[in-house]
């Protein structure tokens, strides 16, 4: 399952929304996260109901398995119990020190975050956090990760899809049973998805394998709050749906319609919830 956005203009777009309304936005998602801390039903806000209502129908009407799907990012999280491991792809010849790669590290675990925390206390869901570790990167060039120690494993030369790429034994991508019999760390140090990041890239695409953005992007957005791709990008990964072509009723600045807010939204968070309403009970919830 992959969907990928687009957007021309785009950072005129999100820079206008970024100096308007970032800060609203993140103030609205607190206030949210702290109304639903305790509810175990489905209680969105009442001028939400309707476009929620259309968007849930809209995906049973267009994605061509979305019961039976196996891998998203909420199936995951639960196979592992609360936590995802990830591999970067660094799809670029740009240097890496040990202090980039763990800035890296640090603003996909924080993003990731804001959409996670959403969760916490919300309709029985079982998690006060999800940790993200980042357990290898995949080059061309080993000289060009400038690092010694051993924090995470290094695959050198291993191409896919003209991108280096972490061995396929250690990813949940390719190995479905939960096992990793192949993988030489194990389960410890398999990888749920891969934050791939490649040189010259304009735009996104997310799925159940994980991210894709510029390199560029990502490093230059290390000190933004909100690294908009991202977290567009994080949502197709548990299933929210693009919106390139119509927009539910009443509703029309949201992350997952791009190019029109720089953040997540109530909107968005609901959306986010709408999936775990929908898939919960398949892990006994």
């Amino acid at each position: 399952m992959s969907r990928s956005w687009m957007r021309t203009l785009l950072g005129v777009v999100v820079l206008v929304l970024a100096l308007s309304g970032t800060g609203v936005a993140q103030a609205e998602q607190a206030r949210d996260v702290t109304a639903a801390a305790n509810p175990a039903t489905w209680s969105p806000p009442s001028n939400l109901v309707t476009p929620l209502n259309q968007v849930w129908s809209h995906q049973e009407s267009t994605y061509g398995n979305l019961y039976g799907f196996r891998n998203y990012g909420w199936d995951q999280v639960f196979v592992n119990g609360g936590y995802l491991n990830f591999c970067v792809r660094w799809d670029s010849s740009a240097p890496v020190s040990a202090s980039l790669r763990d800035r890296i590290h640090a603003k996909l675990a924080e993003q990731y975050k804001k959409w996670t925390d959403v969760m916490v206390g919300h309709n029985n869901w079982p998690y006060a956090s999800v940790p993200i570790k980042v357990v290898g990167w995949a080059v061309r060039d080993r000289n060009t990760l400038q690092w010694n120690d051993n924090s995470v494993d290094i695959y050198v030369n291993n191409i896919r899809e003209n991108a280096p790429q972490c061995a396929e034994a250690c990813g949940r991508f390719f190995v479905r049973d939960g096992q990793y019999r192949n993988c030489p760390g194990g389960v410890a140090r398999h990888y749920d998805q891969s934050l791939w990041l490649t040189a010259g890239m304009g735009g996104g695409a997310g799925g159940d394998w994980g991210q894709r953005m510029g390199s560029e992007y990502f490093v230059n957005n290390l000190g933004s709050s909100s690294m908009t791709i991202l977290l567009h990008e994080i949502g197709h990964t548990f299933g929210l749906d693009d919106f390139y072509d119509w927009t539910p009723s009443g509703v029309s600045n949201f992350i997952m319609k791009a190019g029109s807010s720089a953040s997540i939204t109530e909107f968005d968070i609901w959306m986010f919830r709408d999936w775990w309403r929908h898939l919960k009970s398949r892990y006994g919830r």
